[in-house]
């Protein structure tokens, strides 16, 4: 497992993309909207990682209720794995508790499963895996 990406809940998109690209001096390479999860994503790299803006789509949806509750910041922690379906099993078996325990496409080509910050610290932690030809779930 490695880290794949650090996720930041944000209020403004325009601004934010602006904050990060003069902070990292970079640029973001990518923006997606993700219908599953209600949000618009945007990517910007700093050495090996990915740094995801999370923007909500829907006053109701999960990142509009974290806005709500903690405001702007991290979000979460992303570890890409090899297999997806292998490590769910595992981290089942060991009692985490998976907020949704089908993997879901999410941004950037990738199926995704979240583990319940209870069972992780407080700290959501999302699994991500590369989408392939011959995956399913």
């Amino acid at each position: 497992m490695k880290l794949e990406h650090i996720g930041i809940a944000v209020a403004d998109l325009e601004a934010s993309e602006h904050l990060f690209e003069d902070l990292l001096q970079t640029k973001v390479y990518k923006r997606e909207e993700v219908p599953s999860q209600s949000v618009i994503t945007s990517f910007l790299k700093s050495g090996e990682v990915k740094i995801e803006l999370l923007h909500s789509t829907d006053p109701s949806g999960p990142i509009d209720r974290y806005l709500q509750q903690y405001g702007e910041g991290i979000h979460h922690l992303a570890f890409e794995v090899e297999d997806i379906k292998a490590q769910i099993q595992r981290l089942q078996e060991s009692g985490y508790i998976l907020i949704h325990p089908t993997p879901v496409k999410g941004a950037d080509n990738k199926w995704v499963v979240f583990l319940h910050p209870r069972s992780t610290n407080k700290v959501l932690i999302e699994l991500c895996q590369e989408i392939r030809e011959h995956d399913d779930f």
